[in-house]
């Protein structure tokens, strides 16, 4: 298998305002974490990945800070039913591809047409979702390590019942401490252009090594 490593960037001027945001979900993902694994505890800010970064800069108003709430969503039976729908409708319409052979590059994220590789199912399902009413503070693009460490990209569903997963490789939707992965960093749900470590040893490392394959499908 073919891999390829996301490039990491410092926190800029606004890094205190960033500092802030973390600390914040920090304190709350600690106090979760204590009580239950359906939650994900937060070690601390990581740089965003460096694909994520250049999607960014194409694509402000997905990447854009709004008023948005800050509690975890309260998963219905309708609601989980979305996400199956969604997770099932974008894995089966999506080809899987690695950016190599779709762009010649080694780290591309986008919106998918018809082909694109891990990250760009989790940012396509997050839109879609988004375009159903879901807050995007509940919709947390997530870098895991998978079950043969290779890097993988998968989407979070952030609910007052745990933290649910969407995945390009799993027709089902699962609780995130029910998958067979290693869970590194994500967006946080206060601002979607800021990262946090779920891994303690995320912030010593320059890179994350995260593949892009046609076997991601």
């Amino acid at each position: 298998r073919m891999k390829s490593f996301i490039k990491v960037l410092t926190l800029g001027a606004s890094a205190l305002a960033l500092s802030s945001a973390v600390s914040a979900e920090q304190s709350n993902g600690f106090m979760k974490a204590k009580s239950s694994s359906s939650y994900m505890r937060i070690y601390g800010p990581a740089n965003p990945p460096y694909g994520f970064v250049r999607f960014c800069s194409s694509n402000p108003d997905a990447c854009r800070k709004q008023p948005m709430a800050t509690t975890r969503v309260h998963i219905t039976a309708k609601r989980l039913s979305e996400l199956d729908d969604i997770n099932q409708f974008v894995n089966t319409s999506v080809e899987p591809v690695t950016d190599m052979e779709a762009y010649g590059v080694t780290e591309h994220w986008t919106l998918p047409d018809a082909q694109g590789d891990c990250e760009d199912y989790a940012l396509l399902k997050r839109k879609l979702l988004i375009d159903r009413g879901w807050p995007p503070s509940a919709l947390l693009l997530t870098v895991v390590r998978d079950e043969v460490g290779d890097g993988h990209a998968v989407l979070t569903i952030r609910t007052a019942q745990g933290d649910y997963i969407l995945d390009n490789k799993d027709t089902n939707v699962r609780m995130w401490s029910k998958t067979p992965y290693q869970f590194l960093m994500r967006q946080s749900y206060l601002n979607p252009r800021v990262w946090v470590a779920l891994d303690a040893r995320i912030n010593s490392r320059g890179e994350i090594p995260i593949s892009g394959t046609a076997a991601d499908k």
